[in-house]
């Protein structure tokens, strides 16, 4: 088991999940460093917090610590991670974190599980494809956004699902969303993927903002007003 330490925070990591490029992120403190910075920049105590994609948990870790581990809700799919990712919450205090089991990829859930490809690592796991050998995947819970979001009533909302945010900008999102943080995977859909996001954030009554975004992490702020 590999350890390690970011911002103060400890974060342990099976050996057998790790390759030299992530290990050496989290040794140098690289790991998710633009969505740190950008939950650093734009959180606040008491907000409550949506997840989309835990990872390691730790997102989530930085989350609880800077508004509190009871406002957390962090979503994995990857049914692998969830024992890493409930152990480094506890490491760091944040054991009132809600942690769900589920694959997001699109407004509306179901009873029919969605499939998940195992084979990938944990930093690049993502939904099922044409391309994943069947005994690779793994049935995992279907959430909805939409019900995610009534249920959390969250301030803000954190996305890194490595692609499948595709699924989840077709609808505009409900007014006490007041900040949302995602981090695209151009490689994954066309630009008019992007364009669609972009459009459906200012629909909603958010705006680009730029504090917090870099690279492929956009951030978006609700107006005034709206």
């Amino acid at each position: 088991m590999a350890e390690y330490e970011i911002d103060g925070l400890i974060l342990s990591v099976p050996d057998a999940m790790l390759d030299e490029r992530i290990a050496a992120k989290l040794a140098s403190g690289g790991y998710e460093a633009q969505e740190a910075r950008a939950v650093r920049m734009r959180l606040r105590a008491g907000q409550r917090v949506l997840e989309l994609g835990a990872g390691i948990g730790y997102i989530a870790c930085l989350c609880a610590r800077i508004t509190g581990a009871g406002n957390v809700t962090t979503i994995e799919a990857n049914p692998a991670m969830l024992s890493v990712i409930r152990a480094n919450l506890d490491r760091n205090g944040a054991g009132a974190v809600t942690l769900l089991h589920g694959a997001v990829a699109g407004m509306a859930g179901g009873d029919a599980p969605i499939g998940f490809d195992t084979s990938r690592t944990f930093w690049a796991a993502r939904l099922a494809d044409q391309d994943t050998a069947p005994e690779a995947v793994a049935d995992v819970p279907r959430l909805g956004l939409g019900d995610l979001l009534e249920t959390c009533r969250p301030d803000v909302v954190i996305v890194d699902i490595e692609g499948a945010e595709a699924h989840l900008f077709d609808a505009p999102w409900p007014g006490f969303v007041r900040r949302v943080i995602v981090e695209l995977h151009p490689g994954r859909y066309p630009d008019t993927v992007i364009r669609r996001i972009v459009d459906c954030m200012s629909q909603s009554g958010l705006t680009y903002d730029p504090g917090p975004s870099c690279g492929r992490v956009l951030g978006f702020r609700r107006v005034r007003g709206k």
